[in-house]
């Protein structure tokens, strides 16, 4: 027998799918416009029914002598709020989103682009984590996603900057990415106000020797520290 809790959930992720498709229309796919002097990445830990969204901010310039990009962190922060939202995969951006989005914020300079840990477009309603941030927000985004949510794909050889298509059928919906020689890929998606090439250079330029973008993997660390020194209290 359905209870009233449950038909009261089921209206709310209803709602919820709703916003989603409505929001995805605002959607923006395109050459990345400008250049980037600051880029940011963003993650989250939680602690019971809290989030902790973290982001770091650096500089991005051209380093002539070796032809390649400089990567140097500049400012980062830290948010500690309450859950609003439960944990349901293809709905983690209202649960994440606003904690982020707040961290972001309060970075010192305004990011020329995001990168998100998370999904882009390759989402079932196409409007993923770093979509949702990218349209509140009005800036260009890029998830940045460990594991596939949706779509089909062919594994890419095992050489760093090696990539196949994530498809849904035969729509392209991101790119999977080999980061770093004979590790697992990252499924990168256009968030919002970049393509797919550029979301894939742009990540590649921010890839050292780890798996993970630098802006990213300083996030993830910065969210695990907070969360320690949370728990050590």
């Amino acid at each position: 027998m359905k209870t009233v809790e449950t038909e009261l959930y089921r209206h709310q992720l209803a709602e919820a799918a709703a916003l989603q498709i409505e929001l995805s229309k605002s959607i923006v796919l395109q050459p990345f416009k400008g250049s980037i002097r600051h880029i940011a990445g963003v993650d989250a830990a939680f602690i019971d029914n809290s989030i902790i969204a973290a982001a770091c901010l650096y500089e991005f310039t051209p380093d002539k002598e070796i032809s390649k990009k400089h990567l140097q962190k500049t400012d980062e922060k830290t948010v500690l709020r309450n859950v609003e939202f439960p944990y349901i995969p293809g709905f983690l951006s209202f649960r994440e989103a606003p904690a982020m989005i707040e961290a972001l914020r309060a970075l010192e300079s305004t990011p020329d682009v995001i990168l998100v840990d998370g999904q882009g477009i390759a989402h079932p309603r196409g409007f993923g984590l770093a979509s949702h941030i990218g349209v509140l927000m009005g800036l260009p985004t890029i998830g940045c996603a460990k594991s596939r949510l949706i779509g089909n794909y062919t594994e890419p050889d095992t050489v760093k900057g090696s990539t196949s298509e994530l498809l849904i059928g035969i729509k392209k919906v991101g790119t999977v990415l080999r980061s770093r020689n004979n590790v697992k890929p990252l499924f990168i998606s256009p968030g919002h106000l970049v393509d797919f090439n550029d979301s894939v250079r742009i990540v590649l330029e921010c890839t050292t020797n780890y798996r993970l973008p630098q802006p990213i993997r300083c996030a993830h660390n910065l969210a695990g520290a907070r969360k320690l020194k949370v728990v050590g209290h």
